[in-house]
């Protein structure tokens, strides 16, 4: 079995697990999350621990053992503290601005792009050139960066575009003469 899978989940105080089938629901301070699991995989619950076991020796239930545990640990710090994931504006009149459920943004193009915020996620923009995307599920917050950052990624030459605060861009020199 995986490093991973061994180490249980710690529950913090105020949040609740519950399993129904193969069903699992963490409610929490920031919202409620469910997971499907795998026929392959058990769990047991101890007091505020969850420890994650394999129901059989095959080499794909270990590997979905590692997976559901880090699935669920995720989970669990999505409805306690909330995961956020900021992206920066780079290039001249490049901006955005959020209004309730919609991000508006210039970036360049002849025409304005809204985009619709998906349901569990708030967008904030605390400066016209940052935006700030945060929610409780880890894997939405991700998607719906990335979803943003494809409408117009960094270009290698001058920078441009939309990127991750932490990411770095490696700019290419200019084709000599």
């Amino acid at each position: 079995m995986s490093r991973i899978a061994k180490a249980p989940v710690e529950l913090p105080q105020g949040t609740e697990f519950k399993q129904e089938g193969t069903v699992v629901t963490i409610k929490g301070s920031k919202g409620s999350l469910s997971l499907e699991l795998n026929s392959e995989v058990e769990l047991k619950q101890e007091e505020n621990t969850i420890t994650v076991a394999p129901r059989s020796g095959s080499r794909f239930a270990t590997a979905v053992t590692g997976t559901t545990r880090a699935l669920l640990a995720n989970m669990v710090q999505g409805v306690t503290e909330g995961f956020e994931r900021k992206l920066e504006l780079v290039g001249v009149g490049y901006r955005a601005q959020a209004q309730g459920s919609k991000l508006n943004l210039t970036l360049g193009f002849s025409h304005p792009v809204v985009y619709d915020v998906p349901e569990g996620i708030s967008v904030e923009t605390p400066s016209q050139t940052e935006v700030v995307i945060k929610g409780s599920d880890k894997q939405k917050v991700g998607q719906v960066a990335a979803e943003i950052r494809h409408f117009r990624p960094p270009e290698p030459y001058k920078g441009k575009g939309v990127r991750y605060s932490d990411e770095r861009v490696q700019l290419k020199e200019a084709k000599k003469k």
